[in-house]
């Protein structure tokens, strides 16, 4: 009935618009008021672009129908119903084949559906099919974007080539923000900390390269501060090079006390350069004048000091840069040119890398390897086949690389101390690629004002942090939307979903107990608990008791099969979180062996596309001994997430909660439209362009407001 009276309305309104037109090029249909500031060229149809019949041989009932289904469709796809939104599309086209507008919102849904193959060749078609070279250039990027990420290469086979995407100077003409960096800490929300050794500070830098804080120490100040680093319980770590302490901050940059002082002894120092923390929270601490490395424990306590000549080790000339990966530390040496390898209780090991530096400065941690500031130079070590690679060259005679490292967008932040700035280096692929930006929903639920929730990625699909306002512009037919408001920033939320997903398999019948316990843990580590969906041979979602013990018996209860399904259960435990916050994951507790059953109506890379595609992590749970498979293994780290044993030592809490802590690059404007909306009928484009340093990308796509 309401789409008989849609199909009148519509009816109506092109007989009312055709005879108009007759009469007055410039009329306008019913419902429509002009704004009065805007010009006919300013103002074009603001319906999809096949609202006029003829074009195709289609005739009026099957342009309004294609209409009808177009609007259904893309109010289907703003509520998750993405499956609804497919079918509606696809009649659409059966109305109007070719409809580039169509064809693209049909390759938007079957993309959230984590059916990519389709997607792709739906955008295929509309670049085909469309006049407008914006259009096809749009729609080919992310063609493109998303085919390289279906490549089986890896993107780190080859070492990259990194170019200076930007700078954050610290001086302009006469005004001096900071000087003399040394070292750099990039923090999980994009931001950075950067030890100033000329203008004894901390600065934080946002992506931008806006100063967001500034931190000079207790009362009597820093002391020449060189190097920073963060302890595992968020702790920083601030070196003084004439002062001969490590000062202690908290996370927000408060500071809290010393370890060590000047002098000779065990546990003090002359002239502390670099920082390392190893993964038990122990601190490293480079003691150049005395030519040593102290380890003290997360309490403060000097523990060992070691780098004297012995036992086959020739002793440090100039320590320099130092990191530690798993059991081992390395150590640069700013004379020798070397890179020696220790253990965690300085036990010489050997050289890692014997010629080729020039001059050897701070090490970090970047993918598994090495990141090495070696003078002019950024430089990647592999730590297993000693492997030196070079990633970039800074410009410029007078360059001094002291410290780098790698922010969560994936570029290389490298202070340049003689130059008196922080270099942005970017991958060149990076930067030719651009951004892939996705609008997710638009809400018109009070037109004229809009909110646009989006998500911006890089190619790779790592979340892009650290955005504000100063990096959106929303546009409306080329034209700037009034009244922007940038309403915030998924990433810094620590509010998190769990949709969790239990195997209900012969062999996890036996551990019942095992998946109580899962559970619980779960729930204790503090997410919103969306769902709870057994994975039987009918997936189902459990109705909870209160509390832990609602949680126990849902495990302890219930059937199980052999016949139990994965797939069918992770889509459903997957789309509870549609709806919800942008940190999500769910989080399945099994066995690690899937079943014959496991992708018989959705492929592993469909389960995995229509994860990553809505932003939401999978998490493994293995209960009862046993050992995650590869397809376990695979959704993980196609999502971002982890694998981890039920009963290991430091539990599953700290996993659990690392999901209200992960990047997420999902961002929410608002913003006043000056469209005509026909009472509602007419559909109003949107586009939103992101733009930081040397880097952008954009998206658009369109609404209905409501009805009137």
């Amino acid at each position: 009935m309401i789409r008989r009276l849609l199909t009148v309305v519509f009816l109506a309104w092109a007989v009312l618009a055709l005879i108009a037109g007759c009469d007055s090029g410039s009329a306008v249909a019913p419902g429509y008021s002009r704004n009065p500031e805007a010009t006919d060229a300013e103002t074009p149809d603001s319906g999809p672009n096949f609202l006029q019949p003829g074009t195709t041989g289609a005739s009026l009932t099957d342009t309004v129908d294609a209409q009808n289904e177009f609007r259904i469709g893309v109010q289907a796809y703003y509520r998750y119903a993405f499956n609804e939104a497919i079918l509606a599309f696809e009649r659409a086209n059966s109305f109007r084949p070719g409809e580039p507008l169509v064809l693209d919102w049909l390759g938007r849904a079957y993309y959230r559906s984590g059916l990519e193959d389709t997607a792709l060749r739906q955008w295929s078609f509309a670049a085909e099919k469309s006049s407008a070279s914006a259009d096809q250039i749009l729609l080919r990027s992310r063609i493109e974007t998303v085919q390289n990420r279906r490549s089986l290469v890896s993107f780190m086979e080859d070492v990259e080539r990194y170019v200076e995407a930007g700078r954050y100077p610290g001086r302009s003409g006469s005004g001096i923000y900071f000087r003399q960096p040394t070292s750099v800490l990039p923090l999980n929300d994009g931001t950075a900390w950067v030890a100033a050794c000329g203008s004894n500070e901390l600065v934080r830098l946002d992506v931008n390269g806006l100063i967001k804080q500034r931190v000079r120490g207790p009362v009597n100040g820093f002391d020449r501060p060189y190097d920073v680093v963060q302890g595992l319980d968020g702790r920083l770590y601030v070196s003084e090079y004439h002062g001969g302490r490590v000062s202690v901050l908290d996370s927000e940059g408060r500071w809290l006390s010393y370890l060590g002082e000047r002098g000779l002894a065990e546990g003090n120092f002359v002239g502390p350069q670099n920082l390392a923390v190893d993964p038990e929270g122990y601190l490293y601490v480079v003691d150049y004048g005395n030519r040593r490395v102290s380890k003290f424990d997360p309490d403060g306590n000097h523990i060992l000091s070691f780098g004297k000549r012995g036992w086959g080790f020739e002793g440090f000339l100039s320590p320099t840069g130092i990191v530690c990966m798993d059991e081992r530390v390395f150590v640069a040496d700013g004379v020798a040119k070397k890179i020696y390898t220790f253990d965690r209780n300085g036990t010489y090991l050997g050289v890692l890398v014997e010629e080729g530096l020039a001059g050897p400065e701070s090490l970090r941690l970047f993918g598994g390897r090495l990141l090495l500031a070696d003078t002019s130079r950024i430089v990647l070590i592999d730590p297993d086949s000693s492997i030196v690679s070079e990633l970039g060259v800074m410009g410029g005679a007078n360059a001094r690389i002291t410290g780098a490292g790698a922010d969560r967008n994936g570029n290389i932040l490298a202070a340049n101390f003689r130059e008196d700035e922080v270099a942005v280096l970017s991958s060149a692929e990076d930067l030719a690629s651009g951004f892939f930006v996705q609008i997710d929903r638009v809400i018109a639920d009070s037109f004229p004002q809009v909110t646009v929730e989006l998500s911006v990625q890089d190619r790779r699909r790592r979340p892009i942090l650290g955005l504000d306002a100063r990096n959106f512009i929303v546009t409306e037919r080329n034209r700037s939307a009034a009244e922007q408001t940038f309403l915030g920033a998924a990433y810094l939320s620590t509010r998190y979903d769990v949709s969790v997903l239990m195997e209900r398999s012969a062999e996890t019948a036996l551990l019942r107990d095992d998946l109580a316990a899962a559970l619980r843990d779960i729930n204790a580590a503090g997410p919103r608990l969306v769902s709870v969906v057994s994975a039987g041979e009918t997936p189902v979602q459990e109705r909870l008791g209160a509390g832990a013990s609602g949680l126990a018996a849902a495990a302890r209860s219930g059937e199980y099969s052999p016949r139990w399904r994965f797939d069918t259960a992770l889509r459903l435990a997957a789309s509870d979180l549609l709806g919800g916050e942008k940190k999500r994951a769910v989080v399945f507790a099994g066995a690690g062996t899937l079943g014959e059953l496991a992708f018989e109506q959705y492929s592993l890379s469909e389960l995995a596309a229509y994860l990553a595609n809505n932003g939401i992590a999978f998490y493994a749970v293995i209960v009862g001994g046993g050992q995650a498979g590869d397809e376990l293994r695979y959704l993980c780290e196609e999502t971002g997430g982890e694998i981890v044993s039920l009963y290991q030592p430091e539990g599953t809490g700290p996993v659990i909660r690392s999901i209200g802590t992960a990047g997420s690059g999902s961002y929410a404007l608002r913003y006043r439209s000056a469209l005509r909306t026909n009472f509602g009928v007419d559909y109003l484009p949107v586009e939103v362009e992101v733009y930081l340093l040397e880097r952008s990308g954009r998206d658009r796509t369109g609404y209905f407001a409501p009805l009137q």
